[in-house]
C-alpha cells in the first residue's frame, strides 16, 4: 500500500495521452489558442491521469494541460515496493536522508519539458509547473533550480527536497509567484513540514503564499482547488 498517492478525478475528458516526455504523459490540449502551459506532477504511486481532469477543470482556456506519469522504481519508505515515484523517498523526518542524485535527474526531467514547451513558442513566464505531494516537492525544487521567471508554481501538500542548499542554490528570479497549500490534519507529509517549507520559502522568495485549510488531511478539497483556479488565472490571464 502506497503513502502519496491521490488522484483527483473531475468531469472534463482526457484529450490524449503521449509518450512525448515519459510514457503514460497525459496532455490535455487548450480550449483556444494555446498560449500557456500546465504542467503539473503527481504523488507517489498515481499517474499522470491522477491530476489531469482536475487540472482541465481549472484552467483559463488558453492553458494546455501537461501530467506526466513517473518510472516506477522501489520506495525505501514504503518498504522497496516498486510504483511511479518521481525520486526515492527515504525518510520524511527533517535532516533524514534523501536521494539527492534521484531528485537532481526528476529536475533535470522537469527542466526539460520546460524547456520543450519554450521551443514550441510558449515563453517561461508562461508556464506554471506544480504538484502534488511527492510531485509537489519535485516542482518547487525543479522551480528554484531553473535560471528562466516562471510564470508561477503550485505546491500542494509537499516539502522542499534538499532544503539545506537554500538559499545558496537558488537559479530563479526571486520574483517568482509560488503559492503553497497543506491541510493541518495531514497524517503523511505533516503539517510542520509544510510550516518549515514556507519559513524558508517567505525568507528567500518576494511572491509567495501559504495558505492551509482546517481539517484536511492528505488530499485536496473544494476550497484548496479553488484557491489553485484563483492563482492559475491570475497568473496566465487569457492573451
Amino acid at each position: 500500500m502506497f503513502l502519496f498517492g491521490v488522484s483527483i478525478s473531475n468531469f472534463l475528458p482526457i484529450t490524449r495521452m503521449c509518450s512525448r516526455y515519459r510514457d503514460y504523459t497525459v496532455v490535455i490540449d487548450a480550449a483556444t489558442t494555446h498560449t500557456a502551459t500546465l504542467i503539473f506532477l503527481h504523488g507517489l504511486g498515481d499517474t499522470g491521469q491522477g491530476w489531469s481532469r482536475a487540472m482541465a477543470a481549472i484552467r483559463p482556456s488558453c492553458v494546455k494541460v501537461v501530467c506526466p506519469t513517473a518510472e516506477t522504481m522501489p520506495v525505501t519508505l514504503n518498504a522497496g515496493y516498486r510504483m511511479p515515484s518521481w525520486f526515492d523517498l527515504k525518510s520524511l523526518d527533517i535532516g533524514g536522508p534523501e536521494d539527492e542524485e534521484g531528485i537532481k535527474s526528476a529536475a533535470a526531467y522537469v527542466h526539460s519539458m520546460i524547456e520543450d514547451e519554450i521551443e514550441r513558442g510558449i515563453p517561461a513566464n508562461r508556464i506554471i509547473i506544480g504538484g502534488f505531494s511527492q510531485g509537489g516537492a519535485l516542482a518547487l525544487y525543479s522551480a528554484l533550480k531553473f535560471p528562466q521567471r516562471l510564470a508561477g508554481v503550485v505546491a500542494l501538500s509537499c516539502w522542499l527536497p534538499l532544503h539545506k542548499s537554500f538559499p545558496a542554490e537558488v537559479r530563479c528570479p526571486t520574483d517568482i509567484p509560488v503559492l503553497t497549500c497543506h491541510g493541518d490534519c495531514d497524517p503523511v507529509v505533516p503539517y510542520k513540514l509544510g510550516q518549515m517549507t514556507a519559513s524558508l520559502l517567505k525568507m528567500i522568495l518576494k511572491d509567495f503564499e501559504f495558505k492551509s485549510y482546517r481539517g484536511l488531511m492528505h488530499t485536496s478539497s473544494d476550497e484548496e482547488l479553488s484557491d489553485v483556479k484563483q492563482f492559475v488565472h491570475n497568473k496566465l490571464p487569457l492573451i
